[in-house]
């Protein structure tokens, strides 16, 4: 066998098993969703600390992947309550891991005064940045799937399902799209096989999965295909920003967490980027609505 066909064995059937994990803690209930936003997290916290180590810098580890940890308790306990998951401690809990979050945050300079390390700026800076570039974004991800489905107080696993399929939608048809008739160079500087032929394919296939979600959901196909627009234009910027992270650390992927795909960050890359974008026009909608 081929080292190309074994590779491709190993990623389809690396595939397959990643999204029976989605699918299992999607339908698990709210708390399987919030353990995979977690594994998520803490794995993309480390392999971005990884690529900062690449270039030299130093970052506290485990104060940036305690606190990134910390920041999905905090936002899960909230949403669990919301919907009726929680238990009777859960917001009494949510507040602790919020405050010991914070605390967390004054420690850091305090480490790095007697770590007595070079760079002690840098390492403080790509410490703060771990949590800020992963663990915020799926912080405010753990909202998104409530917001989406407006109008229902418990857990929908296709509301989550249905967001996916928004981002994965624009990867899949930039893709076809992109080595079908894709000439024009996007970002060649980041990205060489991006192009703007392949871009506006991935953003038709988006709004076409946001018309889908809206169906499947029984939820507003105004609303649904402007998140779709929302996330197919942020997906594209999340891929970007990881792409530059690889190319200034000199590597090709952020790690080997999943086989054949390569790391947590270059899989949920464009998921973590659009979260932001999503929960503040969700926000919106739901305060126009």
């Amino acid at each position: 066998m081929s080292d190309k066909m074994r590779n491709l064995l190993v990623r389809g059937a690396s595939g397959v098993v990643l999204f029976g994990v989605v699918l299992g803690a999607a339908f698990v209930g709210f708390w399987g969703f919030a353990a995979l936003m977690m594994l998520i997290t803490v794995v993309g916290v480390w392999e971005f600390y990884n690529l900062a180590a690449a270039k030299g810098t130093e970052p506290q580890r485990w104060i940036g992947i305690v606190a990134s940890a910390l920041l999905i308790f905090f936002a899960s306990g909230v949403v669990a309550e919301f919907l009726g998951a929680g238990v009777d401690l859960t917001s009494q809990l949510s507040i602790a891991a919020l405050l010991a979050f914070f605390i967390l945050g004054a420690l850091m300079f305090v480490v790095e005064v007697f770590r007595a390390k070079q760079s002690p700026l840098l390492n403080i800076a790509t410490t703060a940045m771990g949590v800020v570039y992963v663990a915020l974004p799926l912080s405010l991800m753990c909202f998104v799937p409530m917001l989406a489905n407006i109008n229902a107080e418990t857990w929908n696993p296709w509301a989550f399902l249905c967001y996916l399929f928004l981002v994965w939608g624009n990867d899949v048809f930039a893709y076809l799209v992109g080595i079908s008739i894709g000439k024009h160079k996007m970002c060649e500087r980041l990205s060489p096989k991006k192009s703007w032929e392949g871009f506006f394919g991935g953003v038709v296939g988006s709004l076409a999965m946001g018309a889908l979600g809206a169906y499947i959901v029984d939820g507003s196909y105004l609303v649904w295909i402007g998140l779709a627009a929302v996330v197919s234009l942020s997906s594209v910027v999340g891929d970007l920003a990881e792409s530059m992270f690889k190319r200034d650390a000199g590597v090709k992927d952020s790690g080997n967490f999943i086989p054949g795909h390569g790391g947590m960050l270059d899989r949920f890359d464009a998921l973590i980027l659009s979260a932001p974008f999503a929960f503040v026009y969700l926000i919106f909608v739901t305060i126009l609505l």
